[in-house]
């Protein structure tokens, strides 16, 4: 029975991760490239407006620290659980 209850506890806190990274690369992605675009439109990044930006290339960015992100973090939650290499 201890046993089902870690397992249960694990998947919990992969899921709250995950959950996590879905919403700040939906929030980086389809907020600030297409919603909040007319209201980022005055800041001015690399040339060009934020909301431009995020949608060509920080919702890239953004997912690739969310992907090495994850990876740490769920490093961390299998060494707390003893499932780790």
């Amino acid at each position: 029975m201890a046993d089902n209850k870690s397992s249960n506890a694990y998947w919990a806190a992969n899921i709250r991760i995950i959950s996590l990274c879905l919403i700040i690369w939906f929030l980086c992605s389809f907020g600030f490239g297409i919603l909040l675009r007319p209201m980022l439109s005055g800041i001015a990044v690399g040339g060009t407006d934020l909301g431009f930006w995020f949608a060509q290339q920080g919702s890239i960015l953004v997912f690739l620290v969310l992907i090495f992100f994850y990876a740490w973090k769920m490093g961390k939650v299998d060494k707390e659980f003893g499932v780790d290499e």
